[in-house]
């Protein structure tokens, strides 16, 4: 799955433009390696995802091609950071 997809079926950014510009921007890393939005994502990858002054860690446990909200929550483990979608 392409990491701007997945960042936006798992709620971590609320639209898949923001998450391309994130990743364009080399705001988005995956283990360690900057990503670009076409970058696949697997189960097992850590993502880092700085926006603004926030960063959020988390590890990918899942792939889907949608989730609800009540869902989404289970795609991935945060290891650090706050919730980017409630405030961007």
């Amino acid at each position: 799955m392409r990491l701007d997809k997945y960042l936006k079926v798992a709620r971590l950014v609320k639209r898949r433009t923001l998450a391309q510009e994130l990743c364009n921007g080399g705001h988005v890393t995956k283990n360690g390696r900057p990503a670009k939005p076409s970058t696949r994502v697997e189960v097992g990858d850590v993502l880092e995802i700085r926006f603004g002054p926030k960063t959020v860690i988390v590890e990918v446990l899942a792939l889907a091609d949608s989730a609800d909200k009540k869902t989404a929550g289970f795609l991935y483990r945060r290891l650090s950071g706050e919730d980017l979608a409630e405030e961007s």
